[in-house]
């Protein structure tokens, strides 16, 4: 079998289905991500260890060794300029597989991509810490690309990225673009983020705010002056900001609160919801770093940010729940889509009707 053509003529069905993801284990046919759903290729043979050894050897290339000696891998792999894909190849019970992320060439706008216009406004400040957060798959490095692409067409910046694989390409515009790849083009998200200071970067991009070196890095960035966004794996905005303070050591975690309150701008908390007439629309939390949200944050005073946002509408926060509930009234989203996405499923059945 030619690997490189099965691998191709799987690759180009992504995109040609309207799927987001690629699978491909051994034993299973290989699926796509449609709209949230899996979806068996069943006109396709079950793959075998042979078949997926050979299809993951010609995405790794030059990569090998290092997979043989980390086990999972994340890079970025690109079938021509049109298609690329965020790709992890694993072992499963000592076995190839890998799960391939399509990443469309063109970045659409908050409008077409049915975000909070609000948002726009975290892509028209100078300085601070702007986080998208949300579970895995939920659209946050799509949200990043919109955000920054707006600053790249609408301003002359220098804006650094550090991705771990590069996922959308941002081609320059009015600004510099430097889009740096870990362990290609820097060995730490933490290192990438000091040099982006001595490179006299005005935008900084932390692809992911993994530990405690880079969460204080990317805090001391937006604090000496410059925009930072960054991605977290977490649930909500209150989650978000606890999860940054007892990242560092129990001694710090004063001074760190004090540093959130002090730079953060922002946090948009977003999930991907099924619509009813099919696809995916986002449901999303907004907080804006008020004053008043600055003060609870330095006190220490997380959970009265949710109430916050519920009496915040009028300058564009907005609560997950309240996200979810407008949705269901508009009739995009069940209400059980809703439930199911809430953090408080009781109060948000309350306030669908």
């Amino acid at each position: 079998m030619d690997y490189k053509q099965y691998l191709e003529e799987l690759l180009l069905a992504v995109p040609q289905q309207g799927a987001s993801d690629l699978h491909l284990s051994p034993g299973h046919y290989p699926a796509l991500r449609v709209s949230g759903r899996l979806v068996m290729l069943g006109n396709k043979p079950i793959l075998d260890q042979e078949t997926l050894n050979g299809m993951v050897l010609v995405l790794l290339g030059d990569k090998k060794d290092r997979f043989v000696a980390e086990k999972e891998l994340d890079f970025s792999y690109s079938l021509n300029p049109e298609v690329r894909f965020r790709v992890n190849v694993y072992q499963t019970q000592g076995f190839y597989a890998t799960t391939l992320r399509f990443i469309p060439q063109e970045i659409q706008t908050i409008e077409e991509l049915g975000l909070p216009p609000v948002i726009k406004i975290f892509s028209k400040l100078s300085q601070g810490l702007v986080l998208i957060v949300g579970p895995n798959g939920h659209g946050k490095s799509t949200t990043v690309a919109v955000l920054l692409n707006e600053i790249n067409k609408e301003r002359a910046e220098k804006i650094i990225t550090v991705e771990d694989p590069i996922e959308y390409i941002l081609s320059p515009d009015k600004s510099i673009v430097n889009q740096r790849e870990l362990f290609r083009d820097t060995n730490s998200f933490e290192k990438a983020i000091w040099s982006s200071v001595r490179q006299n970067a005005n935008v900084i991009m932390v692809g992911e705010l993994r530990d405690y070196p880079t969460m204080a890095a990317a805090l001391s960035a937006a604090e000496t002056g410059h925009l930072v966004f960054a991605s977290l794996n977490t649930g909500s905005a209150v989650q978000s900001i606890e999860r940054i303070v007892y990242s560092f050591p129990a001694d710090q975690q004063n001074q760190a609160r004090s540093q959130i309150a002090s730079t953060i701008a922002g946090v948009v908390s977003q999930r991907l919801i099924p619509r009813i007439k099919g696809g995916l629309i986002p449901a999303a939390e907004v907080l804006i770093a008020t004053p008043a949200v600055r003060s609870l944050i330095n006190d220490n005073r997380m959970q009265q940010l949710e109430m916050v946002m519920d009496t915040g509408y009028d300058i564009g926060m907005i609560s997950l729940d309240r996200s979810l509930a407008d949705l269901v009234r508009r009739k995009e989203i069940t209400l059980e889509q809703a439930e199911f996405h809430s953090l408080k499923p009781m109060e948000l059945r309350s306030m669908a009707r």
